[in-house]
């Protein structure tokens, strides 16, 4: 048996990273910057400013075909025929169980092409998904070749329109959850880039997809702008977690249900039960039977009482020490001055109104105090007709 180690892929931007100061970690197969000056520092810019994320590591695969729509309905619990072109939706994809296989964002490029970001540790598999459960007459193509930058907090909107004034009215013109193509000049050559506004950090935000060739430009006309800094993998956790939005292989995995993780809302009405598309995805039946009933447990938001920080992993007990449930993303929230987690707890105790709540660290028991999510107001530019 071969002991020799595989070295970690480099993206596109791997050199600016390293001329930034980041410190480069192992993640999901790539060298990825955890942080620069700090991951404090960098989630409040965030927030106030504007953070510059390399997320190149995702996987971008491209659906094509006459009948792509339908085919992926068959995967995914929503109604993609109605999904407007340039029209983006969040969805996941499920197992025979319910459980989610991934999480992803799907954009109708055109109205025979899908692109899908999913996540980087999930992408060969959900290739293989793919290509498995498709039909040959639609094709599957991973663009290994595109770059993929995150560009997000309140004055994301005023960079990008600064440095494409070409587009500045399309840009601003874009709402949550749409997209835009657009040809742009670099260097003497014309560059297809693709622009959607979604996010992963409860700010306003945007995505740019563009060819690896002219990421390192594109990402150094960004940092030109007096706004605009690096953000690492450390910030862009912490930032989701206050968004309360999760992470795949922690707050989600193939044992988990979307009831389960509170995204019923993300299944489209036509394909629940009773809907005009109903089912037709893996799962669907006990979906739909926990929609009904109730799940045996929910995903929930706590603020920890005091400065012990609580990580995924810990169990969470009742005030008598019986187990109610287990933390899955846990950490020091920068925009509250005090830590935070989500946990799944057995829907029994979060019923019962006199339920207090420990997390065990270390062998002693951290209290925690239930709270709403999102942790942080999510900030999202929403147009309305």
């Amino acid at each position: 048996m071969s002991n020799m180690t595989v070295d970690p892929a480099q993206t596109a931007l791997y050199s600016l990273h390293v001329d930034a100061g980041a410190r480069m970690v192992p993640f999901a197969g790539y060298a990825m910057p955890v942080q620069y000056v700090g991951i404090k520092a960098e989630h409040l810019h965030t927030r106030s400013q504007v953070g510059l994320f390399d997320v190149s590591h995702m996987g971008q695969v491209l659906v094509s075909g006459e009948n792509a729509a339908a085919e992926l309905e068959r995967l995914l619990p929503v109604d993609l025929e109605a999904l407007e072109v340039d029209g983006l939706c969040y969805t996941f994809f499920t197992n025979p169980v319910g459980g989610i296989l991934d999480d992803l964002i799907v954009v109708r490029r055109s109205p025979v092409d899908f692109m899908l970001v999913v996540n980087a540790g999930c992408k060969h598999d959900d290739i293989a998904h793919l290509k498995k459960h498709l039909s040959a007459d639609v094709d599957v193509d991973y663009f290994e070749e595109q770059s993929l930058l995150a560009l997000q907090g309140p004055s994301a909107e005023a960079v990008l329109v600064a440095v494409l004034p070409d587009i500045a009215e399309q840009v601003a013109q874009l709402g949550f959850m749409q997209g835009l193509s657009v040809q742009l000049a670099f260097d003497d050559n014309l560059v297809d880039m693709y622009i959607s506004r979604s996010g992963y950090t409860g700010e306003d935000g945007f995505e740019i997809s563009l060819p690896n060739d002219f990421a390192t430009l594109f990402a150094s006309e960004l940092l030109l702008q007096s706004e605009v800094e690096w953000v690492g993998l450390g910030a862009r956790d912490s930032l989701r977690l206050e968004a309360g939005l999760c992470l795949y292989g922690h707050d989600l995995n193939v044992e988990t249900t979307p009831v389960e993780a509170g995204l019923s809302w993300s299944i489209d009405k036509k394909r629940r039960a009773g809907g005009s598309k109903a089912g037709g995805f893996p799962g669907a039946a006990i979906i739909f039977e926990q929609m009904n009933t109730g799940p045996n447990k929910k995903r929930a938001g706590f603020t920890v009482d005091g400065r012990v920080p609580v990580r995924e992993g810990a169990e969470v007990v009742n005030q008598h020490g019986g187990r109610v449930g287990h933390v899955t993303s846990g950490g020091f929230a920068p925009s509250l001055d005090g830590s935070i987690v989500m946990a799944y707890i057995e829907t029994a105790a979060l019923s019962n109104q006199d339920t207090e709540y420990y997390a065990v660290v270390r062998g002693k028991k951290q209290a925690l105090s239930r709270c709403g999510m999102p942790f942080i107001a999510h900030n999202y530019k929403r147009i309305r007709d």
